[in-house]
């Protein structure tokens, strides 16, 4: 069975900078509310894609970019980017495809995110 997996592609110094800009406290609660919106967003992709909203789905997935560059994941930032190259090209098996992938690394990178929030910046 294939099996992908890929890096997550994440720049842990665009976290230091906003913790840095933001100071601790305020710091986390920014990449609490991204991971959140993230995570939120990921499943709205999925929705709006079973809907064939696309046009829905081509903001989300734009949104999610620019959400995913603040807090430095960067993996996740280019492949959205990649979603919206395929609604825009209207490539049903690549956005299938590339969502499916944007799904993967979208937890992934949620995951290894909350992982570097245990380590002190």
């Amino acid at each position: 069975m294939l099996a992908p997996r890929e890096d997550v592609g994440l720049d842990p110094e665009r976290l230091e900078g906003l913790y840095a800009r933001l100071g601790p406290r305020e710091g986390e609660n920014a990449v609490c509310r991204a991971m959140e919106e993230l995570a939120y967003r990921l499943g709205q992709a999925d929705r709006l894609y079973e809907r064939s909203e696309f046009a829905e789905m081509r903001d989300c997935a734009r949104a999610l970019a620019a959400i995913a560059e603040q807090i430095g994941m960067i993996g996740l930032c280019r492949i959205a980017g990649d979603v919206v190259t395929c609604i825009d090209d209207g490539d049903a098996v690549a956005l299938a495809a590339t969502l499916a992938r944007m799904a993967r690394v979208g937890e992934r990178s949620l995951y290894a995110i909350w992982d570097l929030q245990d380590i002190p910046v």
